[in-house]
């Protein structure tokens, strides 16, 4: 999946529910059940052309939203952080200097990065 697909995919998970009902189906018809404008628009009763506009009008609306909330951006840092003092924890757990109670309390702290990171 290249970083546009999963950047689209990331904004519809998170924005998707803001996004017209009709936006919301021809969407993931096209995106992730993989069928052609022309499939939709059959399906759909309209025009190929007519189906690429109700798309691209998502799509549009997906980048904008994430424009102004910044949303996914921040999501994604905070997960780049979490990932980061996971791994300072576990560095925490094997330099630990053999107490027991240190090093329950580094692994206590790699198991909630984790639970944080999802």
């Amino acid at each position: 999946m290249n970083n546009d697909t999963l950047l689209m995919t990331m904004l519809y998970d998170f924005f998707g529910d803001l996004l017209t009902e009709k936006q919301r189906e021809y969407y993931d018809l096209y995106h992730n059940e993989d069928l052609s404008l022309s499939e939709i628009a059959e399906r759909a009763g309209i025009s190929r052309q007519g189906v690429y506009d109700i798309i691209t009008r998502a799509e549009k609306s997906l980048l904008e939203m994430e424009q102004k909330t910044g949303v996914v951006r921040r999501w994604r840092e905070t997960r780049d952080e979490l990932e980061r003092a996971e791994g300072i924890a576990g560095e925490l757990v094997r330099s630990c200097d053999g107490r027991a109670e240190s090093v329950d309390l580094a692994k206590q702290l790699v198991l909630l990065l984790r639970e944080l990171k999802g």
